[in-house]
């Protein structure tokens, strides 16, 4: 019953597909990892049937773990490439190279943790705590054999980097979970493992020295911030979109941000409004706030073609559209806006996921106004002519917005003495309207997250429908 439930409240997200070349190429990979990590066993002289069984054993353990590895960023991430699924198995295969040709001059925590930390920046946390798992608990080399003291370091220290790596929002936060965990690391293992493992200025290759504990967290300090120098290069290189790259986009500083508040400064005064309900509407479902805070900046940049042609920019004095006078091409120049908005979005290397809003927040929803003027001029024309080409939102974020920016102009419009019960009426007629028109279908939002959503909506119009008073003035005085 509870897992029908479930199911009634909560639509099943489809994975995105890979290609059959890409996946050749994971499932390769997988195999390599698999023959790195148990080939050794091989090398047995003499070799019999039990150790041609126990490394077959080996090999397909670790080939299942790989694969269970792929499932479960899958689940955690449904929308994730090829790319990253590539970055997760290769980072796992190079461990487990590292651990063949380094074992014996660099310490656990400095091969697994630093991947740990960029896995969990790109692909979250639970991901990163799957592969923690599997690439501390196989070891290609069977004879080398960690302190059990050690391996509970190493695995507590992943561990907290994974669960805390997908949370961070800055690099400054970045530079001190690095240093923190390694200080950590280090007083940890004078506890635990013992004083007389440290050697400051004795050994002549301390840094290099695995089991001691001083150049054991040194190496890891030094790991750790050369991974937080080259996460910017894996951001670009296979799409991740990590807190801190979010936050730099969201910088209103930023060119085309800028140019919008310069050249189309009414869509700019629109977009911080739908900022404010999607934002809240986000918070009350757990979603990614700032995913949707970066995606409503730029959801809107296609408009810069042609600013004057959009209501909120014009002056009161003369519509374009009124001169024209032909509904057929004023929705071309509405559909012109997604367009030349992914144009600005590849123009500018906008992540995937922040152009993703461009098309999505419009949907395939039908440009009423004008379909209503080419009916009254008698026009035989197919409705399709006047929605656009879509596709419709495809994660909770991109619906959020959609139904943010069909109940912000209402909202608006509304008389300041309105009821909550009539502002709440007006929210759940747009979203019904969207739901009739099937623009939720692919969103993944439950029943539950609209009723929230809607909520959610009524509280930003309490915040901002406040009244003004009269102030007195005087011929030399004024009044605050």
């Amino acid at each position: 019953m509870f897992y029908l439930w479930r199911r009634s409240q909560v639509p099943v997200k489809q994975p995105t597909k890979i290609s059959r070349i890409d996946n050749l190429i994971i499932i390769l990979v997988c195999i390599v990892i698999s023959i790195i990590s148990s080939y050794k066993l091989l090398l047995i002289s003499p070799l019999n049937i039990a150790d041609i069984f126990s490394w077959f054993l080996a090999f397909t353990e670790i080939l299942i773990s790989s694969g269970l590895l792929i499932l479960v960023s899958k689940k955690e991430n449904p929308t994730i490439s090829s790319r990253q699924i590539f970055l997760i198995i290769t980072l796992l295969l190079a461990v487990q190279v590292a651990k063949l040709a380094l074992a014996s001059t660099i310490s656990p925590l400095s091969m697994i943790i630093p991947p740990a930390l960029i896995i969990s920046q790109g692909m979250g946390s639970i991901t990163a705590l799957a592969w923690v798992s599997i690439a501390s608990l196989i070891w290609p080399d069977p004879e080398i054999v960690i302190n059990n003291n050690l391996f509970f370091i190493l695995l507590v220290c992943a561990s907290i980097v994974s669960l805390l790596g997908g949370r961070i929002r800055s690099r400054a936060q970045l530079l001190q979970l690095s240093i923190f965990v390694s200080i950590g690391s280090f007083l940890s293992q004078w506890i635990l493992i013992g004083k007389d493992k440290i050697s400051f200025i004795n050994n002549q290759n301390f840094v290099l020295a695995n089991g001691d504990i001083f150049s054991d967290s040194l190496v890891l300090v030094i790991a750790m911030l050369f991974t937080i120098l080259f996460i910017p290069i894996f951001e670009s290189i296979f799409g991740l979109l990590t807190k801190a790259r979010l936050l730099e986009l969201a910088d209103k500083e930023k060119p085309l941000i800028r140019r919008l508040s310069l050249e189309a400064p009414g869509t700019f005064e629109h977009t911080l409004l739908i900022c404010g309900l999607a934002e809240e509407a986000t918070r009350m479902i757990g979603g990614d706030i700032d995913l949707i805070k970066t995606g409503a900046l730029y959801h809107d940049v296609g408009k810069l073609h042609a600013p004057n042609w959009f209501i909120e920019n014009q002056d009161g004095s003369k519509n374009p559209h009124d001169e024209l006078d032909d509904p057929i091409k004023s929705a071309e120049v509405l559909q012109a806006h997604v367009d030349e908005g992914l144009k600005f979005a590849r123009k500018n290397r906008l992540p995937k996921l922040i152009a993703n809003f461009i098309p999505e927040h419009q949907g395939t929803l039908k440009m009423g106004y004008f379909f209503q003027k080419a009916k009254e001029k008698n026009l035989d024309i197919n409705e399709t002519y006047f929605r656009y080409k879509g596709p419709i939102p495809q994660s909770k974020e991109t619906a959020i917005l959609m139904l943010a920016d069909g109940c912000e102009a209402a909202l608006r419009a509304m008389d300041i003495n309105a009821s909550d019960k009539e502002a709440l009426k007006t929210i759940s007629n747009i979203i019904y309207s969207r739901e009739k028109d099937g623009q939720l279908d692919d969103s993944n939002l439950s029943k539950g997250e609209i009723f929230l959503i809607k909520r959610a909506f009524l509280n930003v119009w309490k915040r901002i429908r406040h009244r003004r008073i009269q102030y007195p003035t005087s011929k030399n005085n004024t009044f605050s």
